[in-house]
């Protein structure tokens, strides 16, 4: 075998065995629902079963010399490592009976990639799989990547860690900066528990909800979303963690030295501005002039949360009927949900950071077309409050990944007009799933399609990984059988 191969197999046994474990992690639930016992077994035979694979599978490959993967396999290894965690997490839906594989595989691809999109009837669902899910929001929020990394080495873990999402490191250790961003994660949810038992809500309810905002998921325990508990209190709570869990961990890291002045110069904060100050009065106004509602402070609560829900592409509701939202106004929440959340957060979609640095390709390409272009010239960004030197080699890079995120998103919304959808819902739902949101028209539900299911599925697992992982480890594996048949 392949000495990076069977690198990939031992450390894939590693995250097999957490799996396991994460599978067993709702059952501490069962001694405040003992009703539900009976689904103990939905959750103990997975688990188990993982957690003795990947043992097995690890112990047999215990002598596998540890080496820097090569390029491209450390992005076939978070492949793996996802489709592995999804596969496992599918097997409690099956064993519950309610739900084919399709669906299983629907509904913790959703967790999994933070997206929030579901088919289960949640107020008719046992605890213990609604706590199940969260967890999953929580584990896909900070990366299964990074939860691992807490033990791997700085030397070789990474290459793994970047080719996950993760793009920035807190501190000069490696291992050092996963279990800070697990620490700040942790706080801010145990905040937002605090915070939603205060204002009533029940604490089951508060567990899920907070865990669910802060990775920007957006599993609800109630059908009717954030709308159910009817309180601007809760409203304002679920902003505020929206917010932190589209912020870049480096703006937590400086707002908890108090280097304010890092955050405001930070390209992501300013861009957020102008896209607030430009976008939110016209939702609202665009509720008042269609009479979605006729109160002014009322079309501004809405537009507020629909905002905020969209752009950190988290997709809790305070409506209680989306499809009542003006046209005009769906058409700002699938801008919203494309733009997606800062670059190095919980937060999907194409990312804030993208956008900026395209947006001043253009300017900057435009700006030399009327200059001396004898002249050479270093072009800049904020990040963190420091200038950046912005290389042509990143703009093109960035506007790349853009145009090839756009291209999946019009054949998916295509896919979904072919089952007789208006091509805006269509969008809508598919912009949901490819930036990982979760809002949804009803198009993805428990009696959908096969074909619409797993269109949404292939969104939300290309939108999370940042699509451009997926594709180097089929590369890396194309590359390789073809490498073997002409040997």
């Amino acid at each position: 075998m392949n000495k990076h191969y069977r690198l990939v197999f031992f450390y894939l046994s590693i995250f097999i065995v957490v799996t396991g474990f994460i599978q067993l992690l709702p059952l501490v639930i069962l001694p405040f629902y003992p009703e539900e016992i009976s689904y103990a077994s939905c959750f103990l035979i997975p688990g188990f079963c993982a957690i003795l694979f990947g043992g097995m599978v690890h112990h047999s490959l215990r002598k596998t010399e540890i080496i820097r993967l090569e390029r491209h396999y450390d992005a076939l290894l978070v492949v793996l490592i996802w489709l592995c965690a999804i596969l496992i997490s599918t097997v409690p839906w099956m064993l519950k009976g309610d739900y084919s594989f399709t669906q299983a595989a629907f509904e913790m691809t959703s967790g999994f990639s933070t997206t929030g999109l579901s088919v289960v009837d949640v107020e008719n669902t046992p605890h213990v799989f609604l706590l199940f899910r969260s967890i999953t929001l929580f584990v896909g929020g900070v990366g299964l990547v990074l939860i691992l990394t807490c033990a791997f080495s700085d030397k070789y873990g990474l290459n793994l860690y970047n080719a996950e999402g993760h793009n920035d490191r807190l501190m000069p250790n490696l291992a050092k900066s996963a279990r800070l961003i697990l620490t700040f994660y942790s706080a801010y949810i145990l905040f937002g528990i605090v915070a939603y038992t205060l204002l009533g809500m029940p604490l089951f309810d508060a567990v899920n909800t907070s865990i669910a905002a802060l990775s920007t998921g957006g599993f609800s325990v109630r059908n009717e979303s954030i709308y159910a508990y009817h309180s601007i209190g809760i409203e304002i709570v679920t902003i505020l963690l929206m917010l932190l869990g589209q912020t870049n961990f480096l703006l937590h890291l400086s707002l908890v030295r108090r280097k304010f002045r890092n955050i405001w110069h930070h390209c992501e904060s300013k861009f957020f501005i102008v896209v607030f100050i430009t976008v939110f009065p016209l939702m609202a106004l665009n509720l008042l002039q269609y009479h979605f509602t006729d109160n002014a402070p009322e079309a501004i609560r809405v537009a507020l949360f629909q905002f905020v829900t969209s752009i950190t592409t988290t997709g809790f509701i305070s409506v209680k009927d989306m499809s009542l939202l003006p046209s005009g106004f769906i058409t700002f929440m699938i801008l919203l949900m494309l733009f997606g959340g800062n670059l190095e957060s919980t937060g999907g979609g194409i990312k804030q950071y993208r956008i900026i640095v395209t947006l001043k390709g253009i300017y900057y390409s435009l700006k030399d077309t009327v200059s001396n272009r004898r002249m050479i010239k270093t072009h800049y960004i904020e990040r963190i409050g420091k200038k950046q030197e912005l290389s042509d080699s990143e703009i093109s890079s960035m506007t790349s990944y853009i145009l090839f995120y756009l291209i999946l998103f019009f054949v998916g919304s295509l896919i979904f007009t072919l089952y007789g959808y208006s091509l805006q819902d269509s969008m809508f739902e598919f912009a949901s799933a490819i930036s990982t949101v979760g809002l949804s028209l009803g198009i993805t539900n428990y009696s959908a399609s096969p074909v619409i299911l797993w269109t949404a599925i292939i969104g939300m697992f290309l939108g999370r990984l940042e699509i451009m992982v997926v594709f180097e480890s089929i590369f890396r594996v194309f590359k390789d059988i073809k490498r073997k048949e002409n040997i």
